[in-house]
């Protein structure tokens, strides 16, 4: 059957470009594998040459099959499967980028790119470490190749093809036996990018975090050439700006991870220990370690061990972390964590192949790299470097064992877990890693290698420690940083590593000027270690100080039993009517969707009740995709040089779809008796002739009645409702009294006897525009972002005062 509409040419195209690049990384893998172990400088030279070209037919291949991917989704070209399930045609332009990595196909592709990038970069500038460097970087360039080919190999199916046809996706649908499938509706339109990745974070994130990953091969490359090749130590100081461009580009790509969860999710914060977050984020651990390590090994000759095993556990670690957030198995934990693809099973080889491989060989050659017998002097600077490294790795590996729990699990039956409290288990440990790691980059910084004077030491870093407790207990005392939730010891653990990290800040700022006469370019070091100061001091602040401004005790709205607290955490705010919120009156103003009916926009005013500050607060929510019903939140963010106000809209009224079918219930009662409803109950108390007040103006000429009633919510809450019925006209009437917070309408209809009335009671989400809000204060947070950007500068400094120094 010849399909109407279907554009098969830039598929076809891009089908054959991911065959050319796996058989082009192969053949450079060979040539590179034979080049090393050319015993003849031409042999050597003529497979380089070989192993060169087919490496950038490699490169060239997966830059046009990425371009293609991108041509097909900015084209909604429906009929390929991947285009269909990961965008749609009211997708907003900017967007498209993050529906091509939205799959594992476009993650899988966008490493592969990189690694081409960095590839073509080694080639250029590896000399004499070329060949076997790059024999690794063309292997893992095929084991990337297998996981988009998309084959079937003996009934085996071999990667996943980003260029599948939807017609074979589902081919037994019935949607496809016409030949104008492209045309209805269900295709044309297509099934969306998840509404989480509508954001621009999303949009740059991806690209930078996958840049680290792919970066993280580059020292693992040079520490197995150096040990595949006997040549143990040279390595080194030629792979010491690609470890500093690695663990700069990767802290990088997590905290910019970090602001989208910040700006996206309702994690009230920037860091929730979800397992995705752990899962690059110990990669990074273990690579910081090898960085020290190795410029330990280049000072003094020491821990070149430790260097060769702190950079293939951190690629290995990536590659695991791949494995464990894109097999599914943390589907449940995750709120961005890949389902299962059906390609564990390669995963799992992949993985496999670089741990037997890389630490075969490590363990093989462990006798044979140079390792100097004396070990380090107490007060040396290479030795307090090493605790520091070894530190990390434990931090580490203290992180990825709770996470990898799922694993465990479905590998050994066992029921391991964390707890309903996710975030403490992580926290308890690591805020003592903040105190080594902070006290260890103050004082470390002043330490000389081989051996440091006690007179010396002293007189250098008396002055910075006297600072640093005087500003570390006034911030404590006079921020009232009181966060005993999980007792006292815990507490006064977050005071130490306070200190800890304003140490950090104030002797590295010290040690620039004292230590380096101020010259910045060589400063690397200090500034990205104040720049870790800074972030950890913004951390500790705004996460224990982080204050919850949307306290409802009033009328809380029911979360359901797995929220128990939620409903006391969001303020139900009615439209137009002005809220009291603490220090702060909050005002739902209006709410407006947007053209494409895709997300709800609300604008919330606050004003703080001594006048000091007015502002408008736009959260929204979008419609879920991919067949999911309901909305997600969208937060929005109010930013202050010393604080954020953060807020997301957990419910509204006005998303709510369909007609309002709630129906009026009538119930005849007399004084004193009881009517239920679903959420509590009310009682008549009594009833008054002819009210006069300021809502109601009825004389003793006037034919009036009003009931008094109490209503008790499930929460125990009294509130009252005053419905009236009167005479008007000979015609009998009733004024409705509404409780929005229970969602009531109460009405006095009749009376039936002398003693008995008719009170119709109505249940419904409708009966005025509301939404329920969130607010949180978050003190100092911008002093985690000035943090990030501090530490990535000094990696950067380092790395081009390294490259020079070559």
């Amino acid at each position: 059957m010849k399909y109407i509409g279907e554009h098969l040419l830039p598929g076809q195209l891009g089908q054959f470009l991911v065959v050319l690049s796996l058989v082009a990384s192969l053949v450079a893998c060979i040539a590179y594998f034979k080049s090393s172990n050319a015993s003849l400088e031409p042999e050597h030279e003529s497979w380089k040459k070989l192993a060169r070209i087919a490496f950038l037919v490699n490169a060239g291949s997966v830059l046009a099959t990425f371009s293609i991917i991108f041509y097909i989704i900015a084209n909604h070209y429906h009929e390929y499967f991947y285009a269909w399930n990961h965008s749609d045609i009211t997708l907003n332009p900017k967007y498209l980028l993050s529906s091509i990595w939205e799959g594992q196909e476009g993650a899988f592709l966008l490493w592969t790119l990189w690694q081409s990038v960095l590839g073509i970069v080694l080639i250029a500038t590896a000399k004499k470490w070329e060949a076997p460097v790059m024999t690794v970087m063309s292997f893992a360039q095929f084991c990337l190749a297998t996981l988009i080919i998309g084959v079937y190999v003996f009934d085996v199916k071999v990667g996943s093809s980003p260029f599948l046809l939807t017609r074979h996706q589902f081919q037994d649908a019935p949607i496809f036996q016409g030949d104008n499938y492209l045309s209805l509706p269900k295709i044309h339109n297509g099934n969306g990018l998840n509404q989480l990745l509508q954001n621009y974070w999303m949009v740059i994130h991806p690209p930078v975090l996958f840049m680290g990953y792919a970066s993280t091969i580059v020292p693992f490359a040079y520490a197995i050439a150096g040990m595949w090749k006997k040549d143990f130590g040279s390595w080194t100081k030629q792979a010491l700006p690609w470890s500093l461009f690695s663990g700069g580009i990767f802290g990088l790509g997590i905290m910019m991870g970090a602001a989208w969860a910040y700006e996206s999710l309702t994690f009230g914060g920037y860091w929730a220990w979800d397992p995705v977050e752990n899962a690059s984020l110990v990669p990074w651990l273990v690579m910081v370690a090898g960085i020290h390590t190795q410029v330990i090994y280049n000072s003094t000759g020491h821990s070149l061990r430790a260097t060769n095993f702190f950079f293939v556990m951190s690629f290995l670690l990536v590659l695991y972390s791949t494995y464990l957030t894109r097999s599914g198995d943390l589907q449940d934990t995750s709120v961005h964590a890949f389902v299962d693809s059906g390609l564990n099973w390669q995963m799992r080889i992949w993985v496999l192949i670089f741990a037997i491989g890389s630490l075969s060989l490590f363990a093989a050659r462990f006798k044979k790299i140079p390792h100097i017998a004396k070990e380090e002097e107490f007060s040396s600077r290479e030795f307090w470097m090493f605790i520091g490294s070894l530190v990390l790795f434990l931090s580490s590996m203290a992180i990825i064992v709770p996470t990898s729990f799922p694993i465990f699990n479905k590998l050994f039956g066992t029921n391991l877990v964390i707890g309903e409290d996710k975030e403490f288990p992580y926290n308890r440990i690591q805020v003592f890693v903040a105190v080594v790691i902070g006290v260890l980059t103050a004082i470390s910084q002043y330490l000389k290698y081989k051996n440091t004077s006690k007179a010396y030491f002293t007189r250098k870093l008396l002055w910075a420690t006297v600072i640093s407790v005087l500003v570390s207990a006034s911030i404590s005392y006079f921020g009232h940083i009181n966060y005993n939730k999980y007792g006292y010891g815990f507490l006064a653990a977050i005071h130490l590593a306070l200190f800890a990290a304003v140490y950090a800040v104030i002797a590295n700022a010290g040690y620039i000027f004292t230590g380096l006469n101020g010259k910045l370019k060589a400063a690397g070091a200090s500034v990205a270690h104040l720049g870790f100061g800074l972030l950890m001091v913004g951390i500790l602040i705004s996460s224990s100080k982080k204050e919850i401004l949307s306290v409802n005790t009033f009328n809380p709205l029911n979360f359901g039993p797995e929220k128990p607290k939620e409903g006391f955490e969001n303020l139900t705010l009615f439209r137009g009517i002005k809220t009291d919120m603490g220090s702060y009156w909050a005002t739902y103003v209006k709410d407006s969707v947007s053209t494409k009916k895709t997300v709800t926009y609300f604008r919330v005013d606050m004003e703080r009740k001594d006048g000091k500050d007015k502002f408008s607060l736009y959260p929204d929510l979008i419609k879920n995709t991919k067949g999911q019903e309901g909305m997600s939140n969208n937060p929005d963010s109010r930013h202050y040089l010393h604080k954020d106000i953060f807020s997301y809209v957990n419910h509204a009224s006005s998303v709510q779809e369909g007609a309002d079918t709630a129906q009026f219930r009538n119930h005849v009662v007399k004084t004193g008796d009881t009517i239920f409803y679903s959420e509590g109950y009310m009682i008549l108390d009594s009833v008054t002739v002819n009210p006069h007040d300021e809502k109601h103006r009825f004389t003793s000429k006037d034919t009036a009645l009003m009931a008094n009633l109490t209503v008790i919510t499930k929460e125990q809450q009294k509130l009252t409702a005053k419905p009236v019925f009167y005479v008007r006209n000979n015609g009998a009437q009733y004024m409705l009294d509404t409780l929005y917070s229970e969602g009531l309408a109460i009405g006095f209809t009749r009376v039936t006897d002398d003693k008995h009335l008719e009170i119709s009671v109505k249940e419904s989400s409708r009966l005025a525009p509301f939404l329920a809000l969130k607010v949180l204060q978050f003190p100092f947070i911008n002093l985690v972002w000035l943090g990030t950007v501090l530490m990535i500068i000094g990696f950067v400094i380092s790395m081009i005062r390294r490259i020079k120094l070559l």
